[in-house]
């Protein structure tokens, strides 16, 4: 872009809104020609979008052409500031809603990654009864991991979040939902898959692959006990490996469940190679009226206290 640019200095407009909204879901797409059919309008709308953006912005957001879409460094705050933007506009909209007493407007949740397989359906059923309540609620659910909720939640890009219980944050409030068990596994084709009585010594001898990512003191001393020779960022990249018959990790029983029931995984020592992690619905203290998250919390209480509808035995619900 030019130097001679001109400082953006106004106040956003409607149509600025409307750019920002297309430049977020180009940078959540990776480019142009995926956010098409997010967008439902032309690649090239949304290339004169992006120009007609950066020249009210007067900055270069993003490279684009044969090498690929990537974002510049100024392109990458833009966004940070677009989804607090949006946040704010959602939040302004919410509470206006409230006043009127309508539920109407969006949730916005993260959650850890494969919690959908846990046989408390505390998240599911409370979702299901504000849809009951108000049928207008946009629900938006990202999967990303628990540090990256928590700083959602607190900077109001999240209403709420799902996140293991490792440490409390001064401008967080906790909901305590549920534990959740883990233990040891390897996959057929394991040299150990078919011993019965497997030793300490052979499992510390076995490749093991390890979370890359934050773990309660006590849950970390027992993955470090092992022969750490892989390590991946969530559940799924940890179920790659171990099913690879190369590897044995930690895996939460509700999601190794489907293959051990396939006879393609089985626990190893689960008297001993076991714990639980806690989970904890979080909220930001001092938010600002928001008549959505508060019906949903409400619903989400009356799940947790056993007043909601009895837990289903069937998989695919959180």
């Amino acid at each position: 872009m030019s130097q001679h640019k001109p400082a953006f200095t106004g106040q956003p407009s409607d149509a600025d809104l409307r750019l920002l909204r297309i430049y977020r879901k180009v940078v959540e797409c990776g480019g142009f020609s995926a956010a098409e059919v997010e967008l439902n309008i032309s690649r090239a709308a949304i290339s004169m979008a992006m120009n007609d953006l950066e020249t009210r912005l007067g900055l270069r957001l993003c490279q684009r052409g044969r090498s690929g879409f990537a974002l510049t460094d100024e392109g990458s705050e833009v966004y940070e500031a677009t989804l607090q933007l949006q946040a704010a506009v959602e939040g302004f909209r919410t509470r206006v809603n409230g006043l009127h007493a309508r539920l109407k407007g969006e949730l916005n949740i993260g959650i850890t990654d494969n919690l959908v397989t846990m046989p408390e359906m505390h998240i599911t059923h409370a979702l299901s009864a504000l849809k009951t309540r108000g049928d207008e609620v946009r629900i938006n659910i990202r999967m990303i991991p628990p540090n990256d909720i928590e700083l959602a939640v607190l900077d109001g890009r999240l209403h709420t979040g799902v996140v293991p219980a490792l440490k409390t944050l001064p401008g967080l409030e906790y909901r305590s939902l549920y534990e959740e068990a883990s233990r040891l596994y390897c996959a057929e084709g394991h040299p150990l898959f078919d011993v019965a009585d497997v030793m300490e010594h052979q499992l510390a001898e076995c490749d093991a692959v390890l979370p890359a990512y934050a773990q309660a003191p006590e849950i970390k001393a027992l993955h470090e006990s092992l022969r750490a020779s892989a390590s991946a960022t969530d559940r799924e990249g940890i179920a790659f490996l171990i099913l690879s018959g190369r590897y044995v990790g930690y895996l939460p029983t509700h999601y190794a469940e489907r293959w051990v029931r396939d006879g393609r995984m089985r626990a190893l020592n689960p008297a001993s190679r076991q714990y639980l992690t806690r989970y904890s619905a979080i909220t930001r203290k001092g938010s600002p009226p928001n008549l959505v998250l508060e019906s949903y919390l409400e619903e989400l209480n009356r799940q947790i206290e056993g007043e909601g509808r009895p837990s289903q035995k069937a998989e695919g619900w959180a």
